[in-house]
This record gives C-alpha cells, structure tokens and sequence, in this order.
C-alpha cells in the first residue's frame, strides 16, 4: 500500500488523480498495485492532508465544483509543500508544480526534499531535470529511491522508458526529435498557406498555444526536453544554458513554400550526438527530407527518433501535451516504483 502526496493540482495533477480513480480496482487487480492519497498541496486550490487517507472522489468532486479543496474535512489543513513532502507515512511524491527552466523553483526544492527524505518521486516537472539531472540522480541511487520523469519529455509517449529500458543494449548514437506540439502545428497550418501570425493566434485560441507563447516559439521548452534526452538517455552533461537555441518565430511563409518545392519540410528539430567523446544538443528549425520519419508528423503530434547501433533508426510518435496523456506518464512511473522496491 503506497501513501502519496500531491505537490500541485493543476491539470496535470488532477488528470493523474482521475486515472488513479477511475483505475482503482484494474491496477489493483492487474497489478497489485495499491494506493492511499494522503494529502494535496495546491498555492491556489488550498492544502489538506490526513494520515488516514482522503477520499479522492470527494477531492476531485469538490475541485471541479469550487475549483478548490480547503472546505474538504481533512485533520491537518494549511500545510506548506515541504512539510507534507516531509511526513514520514509518506511514500511517493506527485511533483506537479509549474515547470521553470531558469531556476527549477520551487521545483527543484520539492525533488531535492524527496529524495533527501527517501521518498520515491514522479513528476512531469522539466524544471529540475532539465537544470540539475546528475545532482539528483546521485541523491536517489544514495537514498535507494525512484527518480520518476518519463512524463518531461512527450508527456505520454513512452521516450525515456523507451530509450532506457526497451533498447536496453543498444548504444544510442544520436536523438533527433519534433519536441513541442505547439510549433508543430504552426509549421504545418504555414504549409497550408498561412502566414505565422496567423496561425499562432489560431493555437491560443484553440489552448495550444499559451497567451505569452516565447517558451515554445522560442524554443525553451523543446531545448529543455532535448537536454533532458541528452543527459538522461545518452549519459551526457549538457548545460540547459550553453545549448544552441533557435525557436520558429524568423520562419516565414517562403520559407515554408521554398522548403516544399524542394521536396523537404521545416520542422523545429532537437539533436543531441557524440562529438569528440561528449554529448552536444541544439534545437533549431530544420528543412528535413520528405522521407525522414519525423517530415510526415503533423499537427500537435511529437516525434522522437533513435538511432542505435544494433536496431538502426527507431522511431515513437505520439501526443507530446494533455491533462491525461502527462497523467498517465506519471501513472507509468508509480508502476515502475512497484515493480523495482
């Protein structure tokens, strides 16, 4: 029986608490994987725990009616995030707090507080991964627990578990990857013949974009994931700050057009290879063949493609983004805790 805490109930943290609802009694049955949520600790939607456990139907039903959990009868209310990471009882921690590129916070706190407490901790934060994956990594092998991230990279889609566990054997000699949907779906609405300006006020109203789009057009969450890739799959030591970065936004329409007549197809690419016995990683627009796997991967889809030593070019597509789709990463990960511990 694993008791979790929820750091963050956005979302992605209340898609997660659906899943692991509505999928109770199959996990339990199909996997013996057994759980108690002990506590949620949200800035805006309020902090409750009980030791006992709470019941989770009644959290979910009250944040979709309210829109907050406070008025939920738990026995110790008003908790900060690093005391409830810090209760003994405690298990696993659900890290789901907003990604920050620059420092990590208070991301990188709440991870750091995990494992140094021996928790195991999932979460779909770039943040601390992206920033400070070896510090952590070596904090978790030292405290015997699970550092979780699958869902950092494309949400869902399988990556990181792909690259580590399924190709266990295979050297990966170099990634290359459509990393964030949002400019996937730019690039492809400009082939159809419209400009960018467009288009991106198309993705904001459709939820694809955010209202100050710069992280995806400007290619920060993209260079995030491509260093996590990077660090975590090809063991390298990248720095976030040192990686070349070019986002989508000098990408005009006769680019788009010229790009096509030569039977090629721009695509916001991120790389990571060995160069002269190191990891090297970029993130730039890229004008690709017709018949490289990632040129047909349109609309909000992303790709990813290894090349290996014994298997050749493998490639995963899959949606990168959504309440579920990140929720069911994380999902993936608990089970992974329950198989090794």
């Amino acid at each position: 029986m694993y008791n979790i805490v929820f750091i963050g109930f956005g979302v992605v943290g209340t898609g997660l608490a659906e899943i692991m609802h509505n999928k109770k009694d199959y996990l339990k049955n199909k996997y013996g994987f057994e759980y108690n949520v002990l506590g949620v600790c949200d800035l805006i939607k309020g902090s409750i725990y009980d030791e006992n456990g709470l019941d989770l139907e009644k959290v979910l039903k009250l944040n979709k009616e309210k829109g907050k959990i406070i008025d939920y009868p738990a026995k110790e209310k008003g908790l900060k995030s690093v005391e409830m990471i810090k209760k003994p009882e405690v298990d696993i921690i659900v890290e789901v707090t907003p990604t920050n590129v620059k420092t990590g916070e208070p991301g990188l706190t709440h991870y750091r507080t995990a494992l140094e407490n021996k928790k195991h901790i999932v979460s779909t934060n770039k943040g601390p991964v992206a920033l400070k994956y070896r510090e952590l990594k070596e904090i978790a092998d030292k405290n015997n627990v699970y550092l979780g991230f699958e869902g950092t990279v494309l949400s869902g889609t399988p990556a990181i578990n792909l690259a580590t566990r399924d190709l266990a054997g295979c050297e990966i000699k170099s990634i290359q990857g459509i990393l964030n949907g949002t400019t996937n779906y730019i690039l492809t609405k400009m082939e159809e013949g419209r400009e960018y300006e467009d288009v991106l006020k198309e993705a904001q109203k459709l939820g694809y974009a955010e209202t100050d789009p710069t992280a995806d057009v400007e290619a920060y969450d993209p260079l995030a994931k491509i260093v996590i890739l990077a660090n975590t799959v090809m063991e390298g030591n990248v720095d976030l700050n040192k990686v070349p970065r070019e986002g989508i936004t000098k990408i005009t329409l006769e680019d788009v057009k010229r790009a096509k007549k030569n039977g090629k197809r721009i695509k916001l690419i991120g790389k990571a290879w060995r160069e002269g016995g190191e990891v090297k990683a970029q993130i730039k627009p890229e004008e690709i063949p017709l018949t490289h796997p990632l040129a047909n991967v349109m609309g909000v889809l992303n790709a990813i493609t290894f090349e290996t030593d014994v298997t050749g070019d493998v490639t995963i597509i899959g949606p990168g983004a959504g309440a579920y789709t990140a929720g069911y990463a994380m999902l993936t990960d608990m089970l992974e805790i329950h198989r090794r511990f």
